[in-house]
């Protein structure tokens, strides 16, 4: 009885096992699962991937112009899959293109492999298979048509394309990724602003504008023009009161300095760091930290009919130094109210609306800062300055739907070590590992001997 029980006993638990076996199979192939259990999330999209699937209102269809007769369309299908189970209507379809060869030369299909991506009307063609590209893809599907934004040049301004620590050609080199092409707007070579333009940026001057050029900005901003004006506080007046009157900003004298800065571990006042920010629909749900090297107070004057909200403000232990700052010991200044230097806290960077007096735009959006350098290239890596950054254009720009978008890099994949490293490395895993191995093994042997 006791054998048969055993008997019993294997055959249940070989049933059992054939039993969960079908009903995980079962269970397989109408639900699926997936588990990342890699280091910071690497083989799963990204939550700026997501934020913009998630900001999508309607199907996407990805034409993939791929041959069937390599592994190229397994490689596509299996990289979209992570898309397709965060977003279920983005469809896949494959074409081969050597089944129409003229319809392939019409619509410009060069590359075995190559994507076309179809949103509302619009399109958007990659060549490269990655998370970067396609998420870049998508936002521009999003703004539906590349955004054209002018920077004023001519007059000692920082350059949109410049890799010079000044210039800001880093922020708007990743900008253009996700659909804004800059052009150089010259008022030496054009009397008013081009057509077409969605965005003027006027970023730091530092030599007097012609009369011509402030009047065609000023011109630009009655119509109902965008702009964004980036003004340091070593830039003197520059002839541009006519553009504060027309956006009804005074621009406060002297250089902003913040003495909370010191229990930061920042030894000049005139460097700003700012974490906290006023209620603003650019800096809503922003929580990272900015830095800002010279900065010049901001006041309101209310002309022009703007709605102005503060989108930067310093310090109640900040105020406007008027007198010269001693590089080797900034620290030694001290408030003057004799002198009529202004007590913080203050604002440095206001954002702007209004109807638009254009009948063809419903709303008009301006940005004024008091600081320049927090976009150049060489601050634009500090804190959060290029999320910042990327928000202000966007917002600008009206599109609103990618101003909260996550902007968080990938973690970094590459392991960089000097040669004295790789050396220590290579003896570790070629001497050193090996030799505890065999002194390992051989006190195994010795104790299994001597018992």
């Amino acid at each position: 009885m006791r054998r048969l029980w055993k008997h019993l006993d294997g055959w249940l638990f070989t049933l059992l096992l054939f039993v969960g076996a079908g009903a995980i199979g079962y269970l397989g192939t109408r639900y699926a699962h997936v588990a990342d259990w890699t280091a910071n999330g690497r083989v799963s999209l990204s939550p700026q991937s997501r934020a913009v699937l998630a900001k999508l209102d309607g199907p996407v269809e990805i034409v993939s112009y791929a041959s069937p007769q390599d592994d190229l369309r397994a490689q596509v299908a299996g990289f979209l899959q992570r898309y397709r189970q965060a977003r279920p209507d983005l469809a896949l379809r494959f074409v081969d293109p050597q089944q129409d060869p003229a319809r392939m030369r019409e619509l410009g299909i060069a590359v075995d492999g190559e994507l076309i991506l179809h949103y509302r009307g619009h399109e958007q063609r990659l060549t490269e298979l990655s998370e970067a590209s396609v998420t870049n893809a998508l936002e521009r599907l999003i703004r539906g048509n590349d955004r054209i934004v002018a920077f004023v040049t001519g007059d000692g301004e920082r350059l949109p394309g410049g890799q010079g620590k000044p210039d800001m050609g880093t922020l708007m080199g990743q900008l253009a990724q996700s659909g804004l092409r800059a052009v150089p707007l010259s008022f030496a070579q054009a009397a008013t602003v081009p057509q077409g333009t969605d965005l003027v940026v006027l970023a730091s001057p530092t030599v007097a504008l012609p009369a011509g050029a402030v009047q065609a900005l000023v011109a630009y901003v009655q119509d109902g023009g965008n702009l964004l004006w980036l003004r340091d506080p070593a830039d003197g007046d520059l002839g541009l009161d006519p553009l504060a009157k027309a956006l009804g900003v005074q621009v406060l004298p002297g250089v902003l300095v913040d003495g909370s800065g010191a229990a930061l571990g920042l030894d000049d006042p005139r460097l700003l760091a700012v974490a906290q920010y006023p209620p603003n629909p650019i800096t809503r749900g922003f929580q990272l930290a900015t830095r800002f090297p010279q900065v010049a107070a901001l006041a309101r004057t209310g002309a022009g009919g703007w709605t102005a909200t503060p989108l930067l403000r310093s310090s109640a232990q900040s105020w406007t130094e008027f007198h010269a700052i001693d590089s080797a010991h900034p620290s030694e200044i001290r408030y003057d109210a004799a002198a009529g230097e202004f007590k913080g806290p203050l604002d440095f960077g206001l954002s702007l609306e209004r109807l638009s007096p254009s009948p063809d735009k419903r709303e008009q959006r301006a940005v004024v800062v008091g600081d320049g350098d927090f976009l150049s290239n060489a601050y634009l890596g500090t804190g959060g300055n290029r999320a910042l950054g990327e928000r202000i254009f966007n917002w600008l720009l009206g599109d609103d739907a990618l101003v909260d978008l996550p902007r968080q890099g990938v973690p970094d994949r590459v392991l960089r070590i000097d040669q004295a490293e790789l050396n220590l490395a290579s003896i570790g895993f070629m001497l050193v590992l090996p030799l505890l191995l065999l002194i390992l093994g051989g006190l195994i042997v010795w104790r299994r001997r001597r018992a």
